[in-house]
């Protein structure tokens, strides 16, 4: 027993080792934003509200509470720090592994096909894009949950003494529910329940109660008596279904006008073949794979392959059971994710293949034990053959890691692989953008107009670059584009109002605003525009409306509370000042920021000044200039030095434009 638990913690420990690299990456501009650096429910960590709007929440197309959880609590530990979010990932996964090594160690009674199971799923590469990826935290720890829920289920099916063990059979529902409230996906759970029933429980063929022995010859009524038995499972599977469905609709689940009901059977053919052949060789992977119709052939030859398996798995279902259940087991638990209900524009996804591929490992496992029993020279060569294979997969494991590092890699090695691609074009250029490669993102955006001349979020994206240049006048025909593409873009909207602002079109400016409101009432954005348009216009209590409106919005905006704490400190509109207002929103600003940011303190340093505290606005003043004359910023010292002078001389800072 020690050897077999050190097995299992060398499986965990090789694990954690092998995904080291990843704490060296940053956050990637896919999902990351959404999840978490811009997500202003996630960043202030675990709050009440954050706990409260986690359970009431659709946002980002999912009802996952508990993965908006673990973002929280990983805000709370590590704030904006990488490495400790790609930290919570890996251990998920590690402990992924360890789990996976236990259930088949109990269900098989033998060690090794067990530990190279595991081994297969956690180094596959296949399974790098659920692992080094921060917004699929959810993939990770859905499986931890599901995982859980099946140990627990096998020790209530196969426990001998009865139903004595019958809260095993409570705590895999509720470890099922929270995989549920993780990621949708484990849905499939019950099936899988059933599938152990049929191999290796044992408990379809011989009629065998739930905590009967094999021998015991306790009578059931068939299959039908199992699936009742379930009853709870299917009550939250159907339930999670439905909330997946309505969370889904209005953003996500794309019309049976844009992908055809043909189309979607098609497709869900050929990625259940593409799937096996990235398994077996798993290169070329991205992040994204564009829908692309398939042609004829390749529909026939992935329908051939796969009715091949089929028959295989059923012929051999005697000699070799394991066959048929890790292929059903793939099969089964594909349906959610497979396109029927297709969800955005991807045609497959290898984070999809996280949970799947744990049938299709066991069936390989025991199909290549069996095969070296009957094979003499094979018996004397399979270890060396498992240790090549999970050798490989170390290596291509390794290989994939690196182009998780940040935006611009992860998405310039999609398009090496998928050069065809409209939504890795566009996602690399806004990762260029942000990295202040304006001309390189250009480029990029043009590209993908070319590619998808329909891609309205191109256009809007192109404005955007163009008025940071200061070519707010180029940049209008492109916003306009946006918008006359896809006029129910509440985004398209908002930067049109931006990019009319700038050109001194205030008016119009603000209806844009007015209607980016409309569109997506859930939005910030719009409020705090208008907002400050309304302020250049001297409008002071409408813009402070605004400004409230936004705050209401998204409470812990960074960069909305500096601005807006900064308009109340130090506007020229009396109407707009409020000194006491401004002091709370530059410390809860502050709180956020963390210690020694610039900006930060020198908008405390003019709250208090507003508000009369003139002390405490020259030490805030104070440390405002060291920072940022230690951070090399002569200029914003310069102008901070400034209102210090003033502070000492009890007045308050006045600023035209915040």
């Amino acid at each position: 027993m020690f050897r077999v638990r050190l097995l299992g913690w060398g499986l965990v420990l090789a694990t954690l080792l092998a995904y080291l690299p990843t704490l060296q990456n940053g956050f990637v501009n896919f999902d990351d934003q959404q999840y978490v650096t811009q997500n202003p429910m996630v960043l202030p960590g675990l709050t009440w509200t954050g706990i409260r709007w986690a359970f009431e929440t659709g946002y980002a197309s999912n009802w996952h509470p508990l993965t908006w959880l673990s973002h929280m609590l990983d805000c709370e530990v590590f704030r904006l720090n990488p490495a400790g979010h790609h930290l919570v990932n890996l251990v998920f996964h590690a402990a992924n592994a360890g789990l996976l090594f236990v259930l088949w160690r109990r269900l098989l009674g033998s060690v090794w096909p067990a530990a190279v199971t595991a081994a297969l799923f956690a180094w596959h590469p296949l399974h790098v894009e659920s692992v080094a990826w921060v917004a699929e935290r959810k993939d990770v720890l859905s499986t931890f949950f599901a995982l859980l829920a099946l140990l627990r289920y096998v020790r209530w099916a196969g426990a001998p003494g009865g139903r004595a063990g019958s809260h095993d059979y409570w705590l895999a529902l509720v470890f099922f529910a929270c995989g549920l409230m993780a990621k949708p996906m484990v849905v499939t759970l019950p099936l899988v329940m059933l599938l152990l029933d049929y191999w290796p429980l044992g408990r379809l063929a011989n009629g065998r109660a739930a905590g009967g022995s094999v021998a015991d010859g306790q009578s059931w009524h068939g299959l039908g008596r199992l699936v009742v038995e379930k009853w709870p499972f299917w009550v939250l599977s159907v339930a999670a279904g439905i909330i997946t469905i309505l969370a889904q609709r209005a953003d996500a689940l794309a019309p049976l006008t844009k992908y055809s009901m043909g189309l979607r059977i098609e497709n869900m053919v050929a990625a259940y073949a593409l799937y096996l052949g990235r398994t077996i060789c798993p290169v070329h992977l991205a992040v994204f794979y564009p829908l692309i119709p398939p042609g004829v052939g390749e529909v026939t030859l992935a329908g051939a392959v796969l009715l091949a398996i089929s028959v295989v798995a059923l012929w051999r279902i005697k000699a070799q059971p394991y066959l048929l259940f890790g292929w059903l087991w793939y099969l089964g638990t594909l349906v959610p994710v497979v396109g029927l209900l297709q969800v955005g524009d991807q045609a497959m996804a290898d984070r999809y293949t996280y949970f799947p591929l744990i049938g299709l490992f066991i069936g390989a496992v025991l199909s290549l034990r069996n095969l070296a029993r009957q094979v003499g020279w094979l018996g004397r060569w399979w270890p060396a053959i498992v240790i090549v294979v999970l050798v490989a997969c170390l290596a291509g494991t390794e290989h994939q890691l690196r182009y998780w590092r940040n935006g611009e890699t992860l998405f310039a090695h999609a398009l090496a692989v998928t050069p065809n691609n409209a939504t890795s074009r566009l996602n690399l250029g806004e990762a260029l953008q942000e990295e202040g490669k304006r001309e390189e993102a250009l480029a990029e955006y043009q590209r993908t107009i070319q590619l998808d001349p329909l891609r309205f979020e191109a256009f809007n994206n192109i404005g955007r670059v163009l008025s940071d240049a200061g070519k707010p006048s180029e940049a209008l025909e492109y916003c306009r584009r946006a918008v006359d593409l896809n006029p129910g873009s509440s985004a398209s909207h908002s930067g049109l109002g931006v990019v009319l602002a700038e050109l001194g079109r205030f008016e119009e400016a603000l209806s844009e605003f007015t209607e980016a409101g409309r569109l997506d009432d859930r939005s910030a954005a719009p409020h705090f525009q208008g907002g400050r348009v309304l302020l250049k216009l001297g409008r002071g209590a409408q813009a402070r409306q605004q400004f409230d409106e936004a705050l209401r919005r998204e409470p812990n905006n960074l960069g909305m509370l500096i601005y807006v704490a900064r308009a109340l400190a130090a506007a020229p509109v009396l109407e707009v000042r409020d000194g006491a207002e401004a002091v709370g929103l530059a410390r809860r600003a502050a709180e956020l920021a963390g210690p020694g940011q610039p900006v930060v303190l020198d908008t405390l340093a003019m709250a208090c000044a507003e508000a009369g505290r003139f002390d405490d606005a020259v030490s805030w003043g104070r440390q405002a200039v060291t920072a940022a004359t230690s951070g090399g910023s002569q200029t914003d010292a310069a102008e901070m030095q400034q209102r210090l002078a003033q502070y000492a001389r009890h007045q308050p800072a006045r600023v035209t434009a915040p």
